[in-house]
């Protein structure tokens, strides 16, 4: 009996001793949670202080962000299943269909619970460290039956960028009036990561490296439940799940249900205190890169959670009450640990119907279209830019295994029809683990239920990366995909007289960049041309030994060394005397200056827009920019640069007085000023400019009856004028070198109604002859403004250049095949 106590008092000891050193985090910050900001290296150190001093949670750095931050999340479960955990990720998986074998029976949900993915949505990392402690002290029985990751801080780089400036401007006690200045941060805010992209944007295209270093962690575990907590209007009520409509027609209905269940146990916590909430409105589940939709589209319920906040540590709300930051971090916590409990109540039915979700896309794929094809005879660096993000989402690419004509729709012409595959083919079926997010990413019109949308409807990928291909009701007959390449004997010339490389892909537009980057100085040509037996079209670089003496033998080195490291063909020649076409002295072979390029920034531009352009030239070209403040434009030396690159933004008072004068001359000088999206719209109308805003025929006839409108029906009517975000087919005069590389028939994604008419004195490159998208919605009305409109024009301005690009090719970094549009922009139009 002695011995017995004896062993029950060391049972005892050994328990409270697992815990003996945690502190919880007031202890270990100093402070109490909402006092003040925690900032991102005190919130990682204190998870790794529970990891070190609690056997029920193991940390993990996955990466860094742009500017060196720790990307981490921990493990937080029993000991019992701490000790499995391998077995428990792998049965996870083999569920899944990522590993082979049936699972064993050790099973348990997986629960993720990512947070501050918007830097000023600052409440959800406070709430991370509130949580932790919670799961570890008090709600450990949970944690026998599930699997809790939690990642507390996607974005560092902005939050930190948001709390250090509002340490800076807020005093010893914070000020609760909505107009003091802590609540009202400076450009560019904290919301976005360095490159000011949008990360919760970002997770199905994953252009930013907190994305892709976040998804390839996320897809080692694939979870079953995923919460992805923001902030709103300070105003406004809690918002959870389940989600508004409308819900994207690969949503299972278990998907639909436990939504519900997981807002019900909510509710209950939320009603004991008197919180007010509000569920099924806004935040829909339809555009897929969002924290909510792309974990839906992976099997998981993804939801969005969303606090009142965006505001300094407290503010006077509309009703009077102030809302501190512990109330807003409490409310967070609140819903993260009732999410945790209900999954845990739950764990076998959400184990089963989350096998179910990857066992029926295995068995009989999704969707009306079973197969989409992706034609060999594609441009090979945009095929092979699209396999590689495939493979990154886990999908499996299988390639024809023989010729066939099966009817299809064609994504080239918009038809269903009899269409041709060929033998080596590329083929994506959606019978495989990933069918679902195979039907999200390739169907040609995902059918939109609610007009009501929160985002853009269209994102297909045949368009967004500029292949050719097929969607195919049925199935066709496969094999694995061949690595196997035809070598092409290289021509060996001693000291050419040129290298010649194509033009169409933004692989060439980074070799470019390179050999400028080196001081070497090609050319392109303005049209096409033959040599030696082979044809050569517009736009093609043709380097030449002429104008690059300066280099010496460096530039056969340079030439062949970008080449090699970019993996592009470069075919020299022993002379300029082509076959047919101009000769490589003509004016018609134009010399590419190596160009100063401006981009203007700061406060009264948009920084999304800026931060598409920044992170174009510096991660993905890596060609020099400079970003200039729109303040400082009345002082800037405008000859100190060849292209000037105007986003999105306010421009009356910095173009005011002389401003807009100082501009043209400078164009006129010989620059080029290249207006992005809404930038256009200060331009049009302008002395000088030739672009105009293109109004819908007959909406100046508005009769009296349609001024009878409900008041109830009003945001819906709205939709009528509205274009979200639809992909359009532009037709592209291609002998324009802002053209070179592409076909007569491009998909561009076309953002918001706004239109212009075609320029009667310019180059209209781009035009949408059509009102009807390809893809996506469109309100009639906006449909009517769209047709007939320009998407991209030229107009010569003296010796320089006003490029107009209505469509932003750079939007969100995922439109791939409009990136070479932009280098053209660059590059070509000003030389």
């Amino acid at each position: 009996m002695k011995q017995s106590i004896t062993l029950l008092l060391f049972i005892l000891f050994l328990s409270v001793n697992t815990n003996a050193q945690l502190q919880s985090p007031a202890e270990f910050l100093g402070y109490e949670l909402g006092e003040q900001w925690t900032p991102h290296y005190k919130v990682e150190n204190y998870f790794k202080h529970v990891a070190e001093n609690s056997d029920l949670v193991t940390f993990q750095e996955y990466g860094k962000t742009y500017e060196g931050r720790e990307l981490v999340y921990v493990v937080v479960t029993s000991e019992e299943n701490q000790t499995n955990i391998d077995e428990i990720r792998s049965n996870n998986l083999k569920l899944v269909g990522f590993e082979a074998g049936d699972p064993t029976p050790n099973q348990k949900p997986i629960v993720w619970l990512s947070y501050n993915v918007h830097g000023d949505e600052t409440s959800s990392s406070e709430a991370a460290l509130y949580t932790i402690y919670e799961l570890v002290t008090n709600k450990t029985a949970w944690l026998d039956d599930v699997v809790v990751i939690m990642d507390p801080m996607i974005n560092p780089d902005g939050r930190d960028r948001y709390v250090n400036w509002n340490r800076s401007v807020t005093g010893a006690q914070f000020d609760a009036h909505p107009e003091a200045r802590e609540h009202s941060q400076p450009w560019p805010g904290g919301r976005t990561n360095h490159y000011y992209f949008d990360l919760n944007r970002d997770w199905a295209w994953q252009t930013q490296i907190e994305s892709q270093q976040r998804i390839e962690a996320y897809m080692e575990w694939m979870p079953q439940v995923h919460v992805d907590f923001h902030e709103q209007g300070y105003n406004s009520p809690y918002y959870f799940a389940p989600a508004a409509k409308p819900f994207h027609n690969v949503i299972s209905e278990w998907q639909r249900e436990f939504q519900t269940q997981i807002g019900k146990n909510h509710a209950k916590y939320f009603d004991e205190n008197n919180w007010l909430y509000f569920t099924k409105e806004v935040f829909d589940l339809f555009y897929p890169s969002y924290g909510d939709t792309w974990p839906t589209y992976n099997g998981a319920i993804g939801m969005t959670y969303e606090q009142a906040g965006g505001v300094g540590l407290g503010v006077q709300t509309a009703q009077g009450d102030t809302l501190s930051l512990y109330d807003r971090l409490l409310h967070h916590s609140t819903t993260g640990l009732s999410t945790v409990e209900i999954t845990a109540k739950n764990a076998e039915k959400v184990i089963s119907e989350f096998a179910k979700y990857f066992s029926d896309a295995r068995t009989n794929g999704s969707g009306n279209y079973k197969t989409f094809v992706v034609k060999k005879s594609s441009n090979p660096d945009k095929t092979a830019q699209l396999m590689r993000y495939l493979l990154d989402q886990n999908i499996m690419v299988r390639e024809a295994a023989n010729n066939s004509n099966p009817n299809g729709y064609n994504f080239s012409n918009g038809q269903t029809e009899r269409v041709r595959i060929e033998k080596g083919d590329f083929v994506i079926s959606t019978r495989q683990p990933q069918g679902n997010l195979v039907r999200v990413l390739f169907e040609p019109k995902p059918e939109l239920a609610d007009s009501m949308t929160y985002d853009i409807t269209a994102w297909e990928a045949h368009y967004a990366f500029g292949v050719d291909g097929y969607a195919l009701s049925g199935e066709i007959e496969t094999n694995g995909v061949s690595l196997d390449t035809e070598a092409s004997l290289p021509v060996n010339i001693e000291k050419p007289y040129a290298y010649l490389a194509k033009w169409n892909s933004m692989d060439d537009l980074k070799f470019l960049a390179k050999l400028l980057r080196n001081g070497v100085r090609p050319r392109f040509a303005d049209e096409g041309f033959s040599i030696n037996g082979s044809s050569y079209a517009a736009g093609t670089l043709v380097i030449t030994r002429n104008g690059n003496e300066k280099l010496g033998s460096d530039f056969d080195r340079i030439v062949e060394d970008a080449a090699d490291l970019l993996n592009r063909e470069v075919t020299p020649v022993a002379t300029g005397f082509v076959d047919s076409g101009k000769d490589f002295g003509s004016s018609s072979v134009s010399l590419i200056d190596i160009p100063r390029v401006g981009l203007i920034a700061g406060d009264g531009t948009s920084s999304n827009a800026v931060g598409f352009v920044w992170h174009y030239f510096d991660q993905q070209i890596e060609y020099p920019i400079t970003l200039v403040n729109l303040d400082d434009l009345n002082y800037l030396n405008w000859d100190d640069f060849d292209v000037m690159i105007m986003p999105s933004g306010s421009y009356s008072d910095a173009f005011g007085g002389s401003g807009l004068d100082d501009l043209k001359s400078w164009i006129r000088g010989g620059g080029t000023l290249i207006a992005l999206d809404r930038a256009n719209g200060f331009l049009a109308g302008k002395d000088g400019f030739n672009l105009s805003r293109k109004s819908r025929e007959g909406s100046d006839d508005e009769s009296m009856d349609s001024r009878l409108r409900k008041y109830d029906t009003a945001g819906r009517e709205s939709t009528t004028n509205s274009n979200p975000g639809a992909v359009y087919e532009l037709q592209m005069d291609i002998t324009h070198p802002l053209a070179f590389g592409y076909d007569e028939s491009y998909m561009s994604l076309k953002l918001g109604s706004t239109s212009y008419e075609y320029l009667s004195d310019g180059w209209n490159v781009g035009v949408a002859r059509d009102g009807t998208p390809r893809s996506g919605f469109v309100g009639a009305n906006a449909q009517d403004t769209i047709e007939g409109s320009l998407s991209y024009g030229v107009q010569d301005m003296g010796r320089g250049h006003v490029v107009y690009m209505i469509d932003n090719p750079l939007f969100r970094g995922f439109w791939h095949n409009g990136k070479l549009l932009f280098g053209n922009a660059v590059f070509f139009v000003g030389n």
